[in-house]
């Protein structure tokens, strides 16, 4: 009788929110006088990072709106001289035409102040694509020099898509959203400042409208980011989900399988989420926004019911009333603009926050600069390393000692999970070890550079959407008959010569003109890029899990042959492929539990003899392996 497998957890996608994102919790509990605080250095860095997009754009944004806020405390200075001629005894004509001088003057300076506010607009939709570019180009440089552990580091990960995908398009609305804010804090101010020319009392009675309105935003604002955390999780599974349904990889195995109700079953359990979540912060910032609206209105009537008092009081004359209810109508629109602006920057400045908290730490996995490139490999030795993987509760590798030499073939050979594609990228230099000592020729790995001397070919090999012949390249130097020799030694000429546009076809169907290779196929591809590049040391993890016997066999002997005047080291599971190997290492389980050539593997009859024994015997006739009952 079968066992029942165990019912798996209710939560397998981890929906629940979880704030394990620890660095913005204070974002989320903020105060406002956190957040007054936190702007000063937002509007710094958002600025900085214009300067450094585009000095002459940022100029001309931030001039033109400072001059147009000069020109419109003149033209309400002037529009008070119209009203104090208008207003004056005597007879009309002459009240119009004592007008005529200071219209003249306000009609200059609404046309100056429109002119520096177009000027000042061209330059800030100049900055904005420049300064998203910078960002996205910054990001980019960094997520291609650090080590590549931090991509096995689930906070570093999270933190990187976070930085891509919110905080590198928020860059520039932050930028946008800095510039706009001067713009209304400079009309505020200047409103402000043409009340207090008009008379001291009535300086103070604009800005009273800005109280309940900043509540409003910067509460709205956040409740927007709560609601981004709380789905940050569960919409990376939905995306997951949506390539899995929507993509043509998988899309054979969900109709192999059924998997269809499945999918979209786990689709619905996130979309139920995110529904809820996004319903609930619409609701809460409904009410902020009508509770936010009321207040504002009642701080205007107040405002009002003051200067119709000081009107009525006689402690302003009826033309600095007149020119106060401009002023005040234009701060509010300006201050209108400036909080609704300040909304978008708080709540764009906290995922800018994430894109600067990331580059800083980013900075922190970028490893030393390397040293000089040597001149060539003699031995490379491995001594007593360990390395365990970010978060991993044991060591992947435990004090393991390796050597290659030139001219040499060592093989890497054990169960799964045992830590030979961790050793090989370990002797690559792509994991740091955390005790223990590699050295080429002597010199400790980290103070060499070995980018043109090592070629790796990874058991998951990207498929990259390019050309066959960029596909091979790998970025490096054309040379025909380099590239031919590679080809033909990885088998790939025969792919290339069935393909229409041969070198020049696309591999990837998604693109008009595509093309798609089988499974050994696109391994034939990866093998001539660990040909091409002609490197020191030359690994190749699992070359032909996906070649036929014929493919496998012809492969392996033009491994052997490509080791003459360099060091290839070798990860497979096909044990009958490794017996000419200089020196195979038996990994388990992280440690070396044997090494030796295969005659001294077989007669010492531990781990290797046991694994070929199992291989050869499928092949044997006159044998037959135990079968496990089946119940």
């Amino acid at each position: 009788m079968r066992r029942r497998a165990p019912a798996p957890p209710v939560d397998k996608a981890g929906l629940v929110a979880q704030y394990w994102e620890s660095h913005d919790e204070e974002l989320l509990t903020a105060s406002l006088r956190k957040i007054a605080r936190r702007l000063p250095a937002l509007v710094t860095a958002a600025l900085r990072l214009a300067w450094q997009a585009s000095a002459p754009d940022t100029v001309v944004a931030l001039a033109g709106n400072v001059l147009a806020g000069v020109f419109t405390i003149y033209g309400l200075m002037a529009t008070s001289d119209v009203l104090g001629s208008l207003f004056a005894a005597g007879p009309t004509p002459d009240r119009v035409r004592g007008a005529l001088p200071a219209l003249a003057l306000v009609a200059v300076a609404a046309g100056l102040r429109g002119a520096l506010l177009a000027a000042a607009g061209w330059a800030q939709a100049r900055l904005k694509p420049q300064v998203e570019r910078l960002a996205e180009t910054r990001l980019f440089e960094l997520t291609t020099r650090v080590e590549l552990a931090a991509f096995d580091d689930d906070d570093f990960h999270n933190a990187m898509r976070r930085a891509r995908d919110s905080g590198v398009p928020d860059t520039a609305n932050v930028v946008e959203a800095t510039i706009s804010a001067l713009t209304g804090l400079v009309g505020v101010l200047s409103a402000t400042v043409a009340l207090g020319v008009l008379h001291p009392v009535l300086m103070p009675l604009l800005l009273i409208t800005a109280v309940p309105a900043g509540w409003a935003a910067v509460r709205a604002a956040r409740l927007g980011y709560q609601a981004f955390y709380r789905l940050s999780a569960a919409r990376r599974r939905k995306f997951m989900l949506s390539d899995l349904m929507a993509e043509r990889l998988p899309a054979a195995e969900v109709r192999a399988f059924a998997l269809r109700d499945f999918l979209l079953g786990e689709y619905a359990k996130v979309a139920d989420l995110e529904q809820d979540v996004q319903l609930d912060v619409a609701r809460r910032r409904t009410g902020v926004k009508a509770t936010g609206d009321l207040l504002t209105g009642g701080a205007t009537l107040a405002v009002y019911g003051a200067l119709a008092a000081l009107l009525a009081a006689g402690v302003i004359p009826l033309a600095v009333a007149g020119t106060a209810v401009l002023a005040i109508r234009t701060g509010q629109s300006s201050l209108a603009g400036l909080i609704q602006t300040l909304n978008r920057l708080y709540e764009a400045g906290l995922y800018f926050g994430d894109y600067l908290a990331f580059r800083e730490l980013a900075g922190t996995r970028i490893p030393p600069d390397p040293g000089t490139e040597p001149a060539g490999l003699g031995r490379l030795a491995a001594d007593r390393i360990t390395f365990t993987y970010p978060g991993a509760g044991h060591p992947a590798l435990r004090e393991v000692s390796v050597t290659a030499g030139r001219g040499e073939v060592i093989a890497l050979v054990g169960e799964n999970g045992s830590g030979k594609t961790t050793l090989a990228k370990v002797l690559a230099g792509l994991y740091r070890p955390q005790s223990g000592t590699i050295r080429w020729d002597g010199h400790d790995l980290s103070d060499v550079d070995l980018r043109r001397l090592v070629s790796v070919i990874a058991q998951d090999h990207t498929r990259w959407p390019l050309t066959v012949r960029e596909n091979i390249l790998m970025g490096g130097p054309l040379d025909e008959e380099r590239l031919a020799d590679a080809a033909a030694a990885a088998g790939a000429d025969e792919v290339v010569s069935a393909l229409p546009l041969g070198y020049d076809s696309l591999l990837d169907r998604r693109f008009r003109g595509g093309h798609d290779l089988s499974g050994g196929q696109w391994q034939r591809i990866a093998v001539a890029r660990g040909f091409y590049r002609d490197a020191e040391l030359v690994i190749f993890d699992e070359p032909t899990s996906a070649l036929d016997a014929r493919a496998e066999h012809t492969l392996f002997e033009r491994i052997r042959k490509h080791a003459e005047g360099r060091a290839i080291v070798l990860i497979t599971h096909r044990l009958a492929s490794v017996r000419y190997a200089d020196r195979i290492y038996v990994l388990d389980r992280g440690r070396v539990a044997e090494q030796g050539t295969h005659a001294e593997l077989m007669a010492r009859d531990g781990v290797y003899a046991e694994l070929y024994g199992l291989q050869a015997a499928a092949y044997r006739l006159d044998e037959a392996l135990p079968r496990e009952p089946v119940t």
